[in-house]
């Protein structure tokens, strides 16, 4: 059984009196460990998809459905959803969206925090602590702890989005355009750090980019042309 299976996905948007089909029945799957790249141009689905895979969006009403280890999302109830998309899946998106106000430990932790009481806080803020810190050390920010983003640089601050997706420690990391941002050099340092983290963890991945170089980093690739795979 696969991690997350995709099953003749449809998506149309709706915008004004006009409707804008964007994915017209994709299939695809992904194995524990494995990590997938879905490459294609802007405007062929990806992020679409991606959005889909971690249910921020839904397929169109009987036209496909997404199942995580043989459960269909669209089974979910509204919480369990919410658990689903903050402890199954870890999300990274190409512009970072760190809180600016916080810190570099504190957007980190973010994730954790969700849903904790004062109490269920105060009982495991050690632990949750220690776990961001060996998330940040591990992606070489152990000396930038108390920093803000602001103080960051775009592949540090690109660091702490990772550190802050896996903080839950999600079966599934979805990365939309991690590199996208970054020159050349600073993607490819990021992409070292992710496949790293995939070796020892044995971290599940889907990559969408549209770049080559990115995605030949992967175990898998997946064209998207127009909304459907190609080949």
């Amino acid at each position: 059984m696969p991690l997350i299976a995709a099953k003749d996905v449809h998506k149309t948007y709706r915008l004004g009196r006009v409707d804008v089909p964007v994915l017209h029945g994709v299939d695809l799957s992904v194995d524990e460990g494995e990590c997938v790249a879905i490459l294609g141009a802007s405007g062929s689905g990806k992020s679409t998809l991606l959005h889909i895979l971690g249910g921020l969006d839904r397929p169109d009403r009987g036209r496909g459905a997404v199942e995580f280890r043989g459960s269909p999302l669209h089974g979910f109830s509204a919480g369990a959803l919410d658990r689903y998309r903050n402890h199954a899946v870890g999300f990274v998106f190409q512009f970072y969206h760190l809180l600016p106000e916080l810190t570099v430990l504190q957007n980190t932790l973010l994730p954790a925090l969700v849903g904790l009481g004062r109490l269920e806080h105060a009982r495991r803020r050690g632990a949750i602590n220690a776990r961001a810190g060996e998330l940040l050390a591990l992606f070489g920010l152990g000396h930038r702890l108390n920093h803000r983003p602001v103080e960051l640089s775009g592949g540090e601050r690109q660091r702490v989005a990772l550190a802050r997706a896996l903080m839950n420690q999600p079966a599934l990391l979805l990365a939309d355009e991690p590199t996208g941002n970054l020159d050349q050099a600073t993607g490819a340092t990021i992409l070292d750090a992710l496949m790293g983290f995939k070796r020892e963890q044995r971290q599940s991945m889907v990559i969408v980019t549209h770049d080559p170089r990115t995605a030949e980093r992967a175990d898998r690739v997946v064209r998207l042309v127009d909304g459907r795979v190609a080949g």
